[in-house]
């Protein structure tokens, strides 16, 4: 859990500016355009980078690539707080997808390197992951509107570097390195096509229209209020239902466990299509935060020790993209189709994935 608790700190800079920058684009020398470049750009850099970063894993071993993903991480929210202007703001943000990359890579290897318990350590390692963010949500958020938005950051930069030395207590690698070829875009897999589905579906439809939805039952303050509420439980949902599924995981079978969650999170999209919007938004986090946990955990069981960290690429590779091309694809269709639609297509759509992966294997 070393690993996880590294990430946990670093994690803080970035969680903080997707609450600051819409608000305080100005004070970085930014329009609203260069809001949405800066906030998604790190996660279309993972996209193309995952295989290259699991090689340069399996060269260099898991726990160098932890120190140099903190350090890097650290520079990244150091330079929110030093510099302003799009394209250096924009570098800092294409180091963090970077260093996020090598670290989440690190964090799913040494869970699932125990695979008696490989759902319970991911399940266990992604509610870690949460302590350093909700920090920086509330702490962190009351500092920017005190001192300024480039000075808090500043802060946490530093306060990020504490992460160097907790990276540095991993254990070393005894084996040879290993080197494998791992393309930018690997072939998904049928579990992969799962991923990309509910990044498609949750982590990028969802995320960017549940505050929407709410907006049309309720006044525009109390849709934000309410939207930030179910963002803040997926984080406790993370940090409790996580490990819980990933318990279960290891009990009943990851894979029957991963498949239910699934299921649980495309009942939740068809009870906000109906207009449940509070308890289908519960069941999408809930089981969301499960998915999370026995997804990885699936994945490494099912392969040899050999190929894990170039699996556990690929999958995190077609969820970002799924994830990337869900708010772009819902900002199209709501043009279109009203929001109840909308989520009935959701709900098609994360269908199809678990049809392809419980289809029988030729």
């Amino acid at each position: 859990m070393t690993a996880a608790a590294a990430l946990s700190i670093v994690l803080m800079g970035d969680a903080l500016l997707y609450v600051v920058l819409p608000v305080s684009a100005e004070a970085f020398g930014v329009s609203i355009i260069w809001v949405g470049v800066l906030l998604s750009a790190n996660r279309f850099v993972r996209i193309v980078s995952y295989g290259a970063v699991a090689r340069l894993t399996e060269a260099l071993g898991v726990r160098r690539i932890a120190i140099l993903g903190c350090a890097t991480g650290a520079a990244s929210t150091i330079m929110y707080g030093l510099f302003d202007g799009g394209p250096v703001l924009l570098a800092a943000r294409l180091v963090w997808g970077l260093s996020y990359a090598a670290l989440i890579l690190a964090c799913l290897s040494y869970a699932v390197d125990d695979r008696t318990r490989a759902g319970t350590r991911v399940g266990l390692s992604h509610a870690i992951q949460q302590f350093g963010p909700a920090l920086a949500l509330t702490g962190g958020a009351w500092l920017a509107g005190y001192a300024g938005p480039q000075v808090t950051f500043a802060y946490i930069g530093v306060i990020s570097l504490l992460a160097i030395p907790v990276a540095w207590m991993l254990p070393r690698e005894t084996g040879p390195a290993q080197r494998r070829d791992s393309p930018w875009l690997p072939r998904p897999e049928r579990m992969d096509l799962l991923f990309f589905t509910v990044g498609l579906t949750i982590d990028g439809a969802f995320t960017m229209t549940i505050t929407i939805l709410l907006t049309g039952v309720l006044s525009l303050e109390s849709a934000i209020l309410g939207g930030g509420m179910i963002f803040v439980f997926r984080r406790f949902a993370e940090a409790v239902f996580g490990p819980l599924g990933g318990m279960l995981g290891d009990r009943v079978g990851v894979g029957k466990t991963f498949f239910a969650a699934t299921a649980l999170s495309a009942a939740g999209l068809a009870a906000i299509a109906l207009g449940y919007l509070y308890a289908g938004a519960i069941a999408v986090v809930v089981g969301r935060a499960i998915i999370a946990a026995v997804g990885p955990a699936a994945v490494a069981l099912r392969n040899p020790p050999e190929r894990v960290m170039h699996r556990l690429a690929t999958m995190q590779s077609w969820r970002d993209l799924g994830a990337a091309l869900g708010p772009l694809a819902s900002g199209f269709v709501i043009g279109v189709w009203e929001l109840p639609s909308l989520y009935w297509g959701l709900v098609v759509a994360l269908g199809i994935g678990m049809l392809i992966q419980a289809a029988p294997r030729r």
